[in-house]
């Protein structure tokens, strides 16, 4: 079980206006319910079933060498968290759901989940506020979110339980209906002053991934000191997704200093393509009306951090981040009409974590 205290604003929501959200803890301030849930193991731990409450990148989509990173599609993706219903069951939202795990074999795992497919009841405005304790438990509500995955550890000199090279490959199904970015029911372009206004629909939503983790060289005598690098490549339907494929790639070195063996250096980056779709809406809507406008093409973040371990309980982080095409090169709020995009963003910060 676990919760959120969560205090403050969030710098992307307020003062960037980017999908690639600063911050892995950046949310509505709020008090709410995470992690509900019951787990069962069978076959001496070889097969185990899990029911309750959860998030999605609990287990799913993820990195073992992106954890350290703050930016947030370094922890549950963004090319999910953008295009599924109200960001769908990743932070600050679990869902219920159900996961079923087998190893028939050393270093091979199937995973499989069934989540309700949307976090927030159906209404206007923010998800978070729609769902702002996180104890509405919706079951059936806005479809079915449906993943499986596949992974497999390929360690050639496994140290005790610990597993530093994998690959897992994956997909993901949603039952619900999803609009069209760029065609109404009869064809047109939404942005044709000929066009109905009401977008074509589309009866479901998929997605598939490919993750990477890669100790590419350990210090001899140690369990976990050296230079590690992942990658992370997903893609979906551009029709429905306003953010088609997302790319993540970094590197980490543990114990770089003399005598700061647990500290912990890491560099990524991350792109999110914006669909064709939407781009051809923006082009759409500058041929047929005449306004000027920005197009739509990718938003990226570069970033560089150093997470320090003062003592056994405390951690300091410093962070640097550069953002290039903030919410994918779209106009400034104040004047949507604008061609003059919103700026790149450079965002210097400091974590500081605590265990007790």
């Amino acid at each position: 079980m676990g919760g959120y205290q969560i205090s403050g604003r969030g710098l992307s929501k307020n003062a960037i206006g980017n999908l690639l959200a600063v911050s892995t803890i950046e949310a509505l301030a709020s008090t709410r319910l995470h992690d509900l849930w019951l787990q069962q193991e069978f076959l001496d731990g070889r097969a185990s079933f899990r029911l309750g409450q959860i998030a999605l990148d609990d287990e799913f989509y993820v990195s073992q060498y992106s954890a350290i990173f703050v930016n947030s599609t370094f922890g549950c993706p963004d090319l999910l968290s953008t295009n599924l219903p109200s960001g769908g069951p990743c932070y600050p939202f679990a869902v219920p759901r159900v996961r079923v795990r087998a190893a028939p074999t050393t270093g091979l795992t199937f995973s499989a989940a069934a989540f309700n497919g949307n976090p927030a009841p159906p209404g206007p405005g923010d998800p978070q506020i729609r769902n702002p304790s996180g104890t509405n438990f919706l079951i059936g509500e806005g479809g079915s979110l449906v993943i499986a995955e596949m992974a497999y550890a390929f360690d050639t000199e496994p140290i005790s339980s610990l597993l530093l090279n994998d690959v897992k490959l994956g997909g993901w199904y949603h039952t619900a209906d999803f609009l069209d970015l760029r065609r109404d029911t009869q064809g047109r372009s939404l942005a044709d002053p000929a066009s109905s206004g009401i977008a074509a629909t589309h009866s479901s939503n998929f997605g598939v991934y490919l993750v990477l983790d890669k100790m590419l060289w350990r210090r001899p005598d140690t369990a976990t000191q050296g230079l590690a690098a992942f990658i992370r490549v997903g893609g979906v339907a551009p029709n429905r997704n306003l953010m088609s494929l997302e790319v993540d790639a970094g590197l980490t070195y543990k114990g770089l200093f003399p005598g700061r063996e647990l500290d912990l250096l890491g560099v990524a980056v991350s792109y999110g393509r914006i669909g064709d779709a939407a781009r051809h809406l923006d082009r759409d809507e500058i041929r047929l009306t005449g306004t000027g406008g920005t197009i739509r093409d990718y938003e990226a973040v570069l970033e560089i951090t150093y997470e320090a371990r003062i003592s056994p309980w405390w951690t300091l982080q410093p962070d640097f981040q550069l953002i290039a095409h903030p919410g994918g090169h779209v106009a400034r709020p104040l004047n949507a009409s604008s061609a003059r995009p919103i700026p790149n963003a450079l965002i210097l910060g400091l974590r500081s974590s605590i265990t007790f």
